[in-house]
């Protein structure tokens, strides 16, 4: 994703305004998310114990997050004890660079690359473009993406916000194929050019669902199969993958595998769950003759210091928040800004990029709590939203702010002050059109945004007695 060309809110309201505009596409959107949600919820009654099930798998993740030093080394011992390579990325740029270095040592020429949201967090497409690699997305969704230009639509669907004749466009377009609106041929337009590219390309990129510390092995769920000819056909594969994905035992899958499933797209299953342990064995017939693996903290550890929020780092990128948020179904997921979208997607983007150039997204949410409702590992999402304002409301105050609660205090502690007040409020909103907007706005934080509510032009004081007096004149029962 490109760096915005103005600060991120001024971006953001732009994008909305435009986005919730275009009726037809935000109408599709929603269609499309409300047939996931009738599949989801077909499939989640399948469970014995839905409830039973999300309070284990946050279990699971509770003891992950709580203990991640001990388990981040444990993967490390068990992989790299079978010729497997790891490199701890405390940034950005530290992943990048041992990517690029790796790339130009190994005199690579062309990088296929399977679905992976922190190659999108940390820009890599951008940064091995930039070098003079060739890199192309293999899972559908995104290399439809990659031919628009465009970062990811959504976690799990990213190109959902397309209609088939636009796709059908863009292949005539980048790829010279004739138009055709059937989704069958669509795919078989992009499989043949993709499969040409796991045989040219030296190396394969990936990210991790999961990654194991008991086996020191990588889980990979996937529907397209892509991935694994990603990992499979390159002679060097690197994972990249952020800390937070570890779980403690291979066990944990059996249930984590089936709930990323329900929660993400509606199925039991995905079609494809992969397992990589390191390169190729002896006697082994496909795979990596080198397998590296970047642990990606980026901030992570930033948010795990936060006792309140930690539980964030839950995440398993299911993309469920996103599909119930009255919000994303209005402004879909690039008015956002950033990479992880939605309601998760804003509490964590403050941690990771700066509160106070963020804090805007934790202020888009209507706070209705279905985001926390339909989290498959019971993360407080839109208390986390909450926490995120007053923690940049502490951090840095509106300008006056401040002082206008002091003067509330100081009128509400005063009966005589507030019955003055409430007399003289009507003026106040006549008056408040003339300076509004203006450096001597005293609610400019909140009129930027809103219409100033208009007083009533009789307080309740003044009506209250008024019902008393015709009450004891009879008139009111």
């Amino acid at each position: 994703m490109s760096a915005l060309s103005s600060p991120p809110k001024d971006q953001f309201l732009q994008d909305a305004d435009r986005t919730t505009g275009d009726s037809p596409r935000r109408d599709a959107v929603r269609k499309a998310l409300h047939n996931y949600q009738s599949a989801r919820n077909r499939t989640g009654a399948t469970f014995t114990d839905w409830k039973a099930a999300r309070a284990a798998a946050a279990t699971i993740k509770h003891e992950a997050v709580n203990h991640l030093d001990q388990y981040l080394e444990e993967f490390e011992r068990q992989f790299t004890a079978r010729g497997g390579k790891v490199f701890w990325a405390s940034n950005s740029q530290q992943a990048r660079d041992y990517i690029l270095n790796l790339a130009k040592a190994r005199n690579v020429r062309a990088i296929v690359k399977s679905k992976a949201m922190t190659g999108e967090e940390i820009h890599l497409n951008e940064a091995l473009v930039a070098a003079g690699f060739g890199v192309v997305e293999s899972d559908l969704g995104e290399f439809i993406q990659q031919l628009k230009g465009e970062a990811p639509y959504h976690f799990v669907f990213p190109c959902m916000h397309l209609r088939r004749d636009e796709i059908s466009d863009l292949f005539n377009r980048e790829l010279g194929t004739a138009k055709t609106d059937s989704p069958e041929e669509l795919t078989m337009i992009a499989r043949r050019v993709l499969r040409r590219t796991y045989v040219e390309a030296d190396m394969g990129i990936s990210g991790g669902n999961f990654i194991v510390a008991e086996t020191g092995m990588i889980s990979i769920t996937e529907n397209e199969g892509n991935a694994r000819l990603t990992v499979g056909v390159p002679k060097i594969h690197v994972a990249l993958v952020g800390i937070e994905k570890v779980v403690p035992r291979l066990a944990d899958l059996a249930l984590l595998l089936p709930m990323l499933a329900t929660a993400g797209t509606g199925q039991h299953l995905t079609g494809y769950n992969s397992m990589y342990g390191g390169p190729r064995q002896p006697g082994e017939n496909d795979g990596p003759e080198e397998f590296h693996v970047v642990l990606l903290d980026n901030h992570r550890t930033r948010l795990l210091a936060d006792p309140e929020q930690r539980d964030a780092l839950h995440c398993i990128r299911c993309g469920a928040c996103l599909n119930v948020c009255p919000i994303f179904k209005n402004i879909g997921g690039h008015t956002y800004g950033t990479t992880y979208q939605g309601p998760i997607g804003s509490v964590i983007t403050p941690h990771f990029r700066g509160l106070q150039d963020w804090k805007h997204l934790s202020g888009a949410s209507s706070l209705c709590g279905a985001c926390t409702e339909t989290c498959p590992v019971g993360i407080d999402i839109h208390h986390h939203l909450l926490h995120n304002r007053r923690n940049a409301a502490a951090q840095k105050p509106a300008p006056g702010e401040g002082l206008l609660w002091k003067a509330f205090a100081v009128l509400m502690r005063r009966p005589a002050l507030y019955k003055l007040a409430t007399k003289f409020a009507p003026l106040g909103s006549m008056l408040h059109p003339l300076i509004q907007g203006t450096a001597v706005d005293p609610v400019i934080a909140w009129t930027a945004t809103r219409d100033f509510p208009e007083a009533a032009r009789k307080s309740f004081r003044t009506q209250f007695k008024a019902h008393q007096a015709a009450k004891q004149q009879g008139g009111v029962r």
